[in-house]
């Protein structure tokens, strides 16, 4: 459980597309979803979906059953397990902590 919570706070807080697999963690939450049913519910281009969804099920925590275009993603029961982790995440994101201006700095 330990390292499934590094994997998530690099794969989610600590890159460019954590947002964005954020939103699809969340989405698949609900329910499974296939990857153009996803590109359109997260209003992404289909290749930048394929991408964000083969990073999170090479690092387990999604799986995919059926083939080709009918393949629905589903969370593995170690993401089923970590979903409290997943929403402070989420939180920490949303919401980054301010910095403090540095002495001789104007604020931004």
């Amino acid at each position: 459980m330990a390292n499934l919570k590094r994997i998530l706070w690099h794969l989610l807080g600590g890159t460019r597309g954590g947002p964005q697999r954020i939103r699809i963690l969340q989405a698949l939450r609900d329910r499974p979803y296939n990857t153009n049913q996803l590109a359109t519910l997260l209003a992404t281009d289909y290749k930048t979906m394929a991408h964000h969804l083969k990073v999170l099920e090479e690092n387990r925590l999604i799986s995919s059953t059926g083939d080709r275009y009918g393949t629905m993603f589903l969370f593995t029961r170690d993401m089923e397990e970590s979903i409290l982790e997943l929403e402070r995440i989420a939180e920490k994101v949303r919401s980054p902590v301010k910095r403090q201006p540095t002495e001789g700095r104007v604020p931004e």
